[in-house]
């Protein structure tokens, strides 16, 4: 108990994550997390939050390379390029179906693609207005001191407790997979806003419990789609946020207090 029991890297938002034994986590979130994006011709940051035109990006494998910083792009279909080339963005328009490049420059304005479940309680009061089963272009978070693209927090966490309890809520395993986290913890449970945590060398502080979209319901890496997870979410994770409303969440992020390395196995001290 009390230990990371998984380390997941996402080089490219909305791609597959890198699983780690080790890494060094700075101010702003893990060495290469979400430091690169996918955008239309308009300049709209692409999420698989938009399933229709996005979701396909989930089975893109995407590898960071610190001592080069750069990130190889492989596509299931078998072509690979380095981001920030024309092959990379010629292997990712190719498994999309439509033309797309990768940039680690933000946009101008700072939009992305959104659709809204149907399931009755998966709308967060904040877009009460939302039409739910309706698409959306929304405004999203850039840490652009780090060159980051992050819908909030730059550290996002799960919980074996969390995960367990959600398994039997839902009748069926759920697997860390779905939620796409930064570090899966060995914990009875998600700790509540302002707890502090030490994980190996790295402090953090809890700030919210993570909203959920559609994603944990989608087909990738091997999970099935499974719609009937959000309506398991919505009855049973639906709680405030606080300075928001109230939400679906599972998870939650956390505010990165000291750099340091964390790797899997390491003790988390409360504290």
């Amino acid at each position: 108990m009390n230990r990371v029991l998984g380390i997941r890297r996402h080089p490219l938002k909305s791609a597959a994550a890198e699983h780690l034994d080790r890494t060094r986590v700075g101010k702003h979130g893990l060495d290469g997390d979400r430091t690169w994006v996918c955008v239309d011709a308009d300049g709209t940051i692409g999420s698989a939050k938009q399933p229709r035109l996005w979701g396909a990006l989930l089975d893109v494998d995407a590898a960071y390379d610190p001592d080069r910083d750069d990130v190889l792009i492989t596509t299931p279909n078998g072509l690979s390029g380095t981001a920030g080339t024309p092959e990379a963005d010629a292997a990712v328009s190719e498994w999309l179906g439509r033309p797309v490049r990768l940039t680690r420059t933000a946009p101008q304005q700072l939009k992305r693609h959104h659709w809204w479940p149907d399931e009755p309680g998966m709308i967060p009061e904040w877009a009460a207005d939302a039409e739910p089963g309706g698409d959306a272009i929304v405004d999203v978070r850039h840490d652009a001191s780090d060159g980051r693209f992050f819908d909030f927090g730059s550290l996002h966490l799960v919980t074996a407790g969390a995960l367990d309890r959600l398994s039997a809520e839902h009748g069926a395993a759920v697997g860390s997979v779905r939620f796409r986290p930064n570090l899966v913890l060995d914990l009875p449970d998600d700790p509540e806003p302002g707890t502090r945590l030490t994980i190996g060398e790295v402090p953090v502080e809890v700030l919210v419990p993570t909203p959920r979209c559609v994603i944990p319901s989608i087909a990738h890496r091997g999970n099935p789609n499974d719609p009937s997870l959000l309506k398991t979410l919505a009855k049973h994770h639906r709680r405030d946020v606080p300075n928001f409303g109230r939400a679906t969440c599972f998870g939650f992020y956390a505010e990165i207090l000291a750099e340091g390395v964390v790797q899997v196995g390491d003790e988390v001290v409360p504290g």
